[in-house]
């Protein structure tokens, strides 16, 4: 693994948020949400957007300081003037005032594909490599948080999990890490459910990896109709008969809706079916099955999207750097209403963004894979790095 290039290192902390997200950006965005200001604020609401920014960033820092960080910069130079660090309740009531839909839509504008055709693993064949997945949020254990997000079992009979939680469904661009789209709800909203809204960002040239429990008519026809070719997993009690065997030893075969007038409406697949080398030379009988749109198997090898496949796994590395890395180990997110968790979880994808997109500028100055640079370095040399461009970002 490397570090980030002392070439962009000016990038770093909020210049690196400015840069991705400059204050433009953000006031139309603001504006657009209606939350512009009608007079002069303490805390205006572009700051409090990039405070926001900054509580991801620093997570799991408190308030207070997350704000000394975001104006260090000014304060050094005398630029400060007349403000001041407001008191934690005014930030409260700021964060209420601007509500999570400037994130939201702030995230939905810039969330788009990085990766070029030149960036390793992102492509396969002149296809953009995407993945689909789900994972949970812990946050605070409050009775608005538990009625809007539900907290699931234990596992132990009647037993109730320790905190409430935020179930989110994400699309990810393989080859960058960057999460495209995602989709919030309780807890008690399956993945697949979740996981159905996400075509909207899904087009022609895209390939899109899913595991098995994703696997059903409606939601493969929801795909597909967008243009975009599908590589997903096979549950084991799936029967997929042969209807014409192929050179490769892939076969095409159809699936059907399990109810409805569609269940009349074959959906024609190509199935894939392999098997470890450890599962191979230990006797398993039980492999692996995939079944693609790809349906040319000359123009698409059976045993390269059986290779291929393995990509999907990117997207828990992913939840890893958000949950994990950037967030903070077993951390719930703090705030204590339910549009409150909705504004932090927007605020680590919009941070997580931007990571991943200086880290892909740092890989492509080195000519290197960005699964070469660290994700941990960056996260800390941009912690380390807080830099404030006067005039840029003026509280």
């Amino acid at each position: 693994m490397v570090g980030v290039s002392a070439s962009v290192s000016e990038l770093s902390g909020l210049g690196l948020l400015t840069w991705v997200y400059p204050p433009g950006l953000v006031d139309r965005v603001v504006a657009a949400c209606g939350r512009a200001e009608q007079r002069k604020r303490l805390l205006p609401a572009r700051l409090v957007v990039y405070f926001m920014l900054g509580l991801a960033l620093f997570s799991p820092a408190p308030y207070l300081e997350v704000v000394r960080h975001l104006v260090e910069g000014l304060r050094g130079m005398g630029l400060l003037g007349d403000w001041h660090v407001p008191a934690k309740s005014s930030l409260f009531r700021a964060r209420q005032r601007l509500g999570s839909e400037p994130l939201r839509v702030l995230f939905t504008t810039t969330a788009k594909p990085m990766a070029t055709e030149t960036t390793p693993g992102a492509f396969w064949r002149g296809l953009r490599l995407l993945a689909v997945d789900g994972t949970c949020w812990d946050v605070a254990d409050t009775e608005a948080n538990e009625a809007a997000f539900g907290r699931p079992g234990n596992g132990r009979g009647t037993g109730r999990s320790a905190f409430v939680q935020v179930r989110m469904a994400a699309l990810v661009e393989v080859g960058s890490h960057a999460v495209l789209d995602a989709e919030l709800a309780g807890c008690r909203t399956g993945e697949v459910t979740l996981v159905g809204c996400l075509p909207r960002s899904c087009g022609p040239g895209h390939l899109v990896l899913a595991d098995r429990e994703f696997l059903g008519a409606p939601l493969w026809q929801a795909y597909a109709a967008t243009g975009a070719h599908l590589l997903w997993r096979v549950p084991a009690n799936r029967v997929l008969p042969v209807t014409k065997q192929l050179r490769d030893g892939s076969w095409l075969s159809c699936i059907h809706a399990s109810s409805g007038p569609a269940r009349h409406e074959p959906i024609e697949v190509r199935v894939l079916a392999y098997q470890l080398k450890d599962q191979a030379s230990e006797g398993a009988a039980d492999g692996y099955r995939l079944i693609t749109s790809l349906l040319d198997a000359r123009r698409y090898p059976a045993r390269q999207l059986a290779a291929l496949y393995s990509e999907r796994w990117e997207v828990e590395s992913v939840f890893a750097e958000i949950k994990t890395h950037q967030r903070g180990a077993r951390v719930a997110l703090s705030s204590k209403t339910p549009d409150g968790v909705r504004q932090q979880i927007w605020a680590h994808l919009l941070v997580h963004h931007a990571l991943r997109e200086l880290m892909l500028r740092t890989a492509a100055t080195r000519d290197l894979d960005p699964d070469r640079v660290s994700f941990t370095e960056t996260l800390r040399s941009a912690r380390r790095s807080v830099t404030v461009t006067p005039g840029s970002f003026s509280p």
